[in-house]
């Protein structure tokens, strides 16, 4: 099962925004935290806009806009093929509104991707995740709770020639819940050594 194929169902959360502007907003503070992730306080103004009592609500939906601004940006694929990116469980008016958003800005963020990718060839970059695949197992149906079993795809481009990693590994629910909790640390402070460095 694709990862992509259960975040489809979080975009009607963007109908309650009730205005374009709102939606304009979002995409655009994805595209500008790109790197560093959304602060506090982005999450709180876009959980204002959606109505949303907390984080768990809104983190689909951001993970699932990031993956369609990633498309739309990293991909070949030129504007008239954007609302192709949707499969037809989206609603209409959602495909409109997004496809009209996503042509909108596709030219100015892939500027932004050109800069950046001139940034990264003076750095040694890491491998980046280029699919991400999971399943459920039992290993004893008898003795143990379900596993999901997480299959990675890596490209690694800092090499001399670009490579692709193949990662395979199993998570029980408690195990994936104390990961969550430490990447979301890891993410709050890379926001902050990020924002001191600026502020120097």
């Amino acid at each position: 099962m694709r990862v992509e194929q259960t975040l489809w169902g979080n975009l009607p959360l963007l109908v309650r925004s009730n205005s374009k502007d709102s939606v304009e907003y979002i995409l655009q503070a994805l595209w500008r935290t790109r790197k560093t992730g959304l602060d506090p306080s982005d999450r709180i103004i876009i959980r204002d806009m959606l109505q949303l009592q907390n984080d768990s609500d809104l983190d689909p939906l951001l993970v699932c806009l990031r993956m369609l601004i990633r498309r739309c940006v990293y991909e070949n694929i030129n504007r008239d093929e954007i609302q192709n990116l949707f499969p037809d469980e989206v609603l209409p008016e959602l495909q409109r509104l997004l496809t009209l958003l996503l042509q909108k800005f596709q030219r100015e963020w892939r500027e932004d991707a050109m800069k950046d990718q001139d940034k990264d060839k003076l750095q040694v970059g890491l491998p980046r995740l280029k699919e991400m695949t999971w399943s459920m197992t039992n290993q004893d149906e008898e003795l143990t709770d379900p596993v999901a079993v997480i299959n990675l795809k890596l490209q690694n481009d800092g090499a001399s020639q670009s490579k692709e990693l193949d990662v395979k590994f199993q998570l029980a629910k408690d195990t994936l819940e104390t990961m969550l909790k430490s990447m979301y640390c890891i993410r709050d402070q890379l926001s902050n050594t990020d924002g001191a460095s600026n502020g120097q």
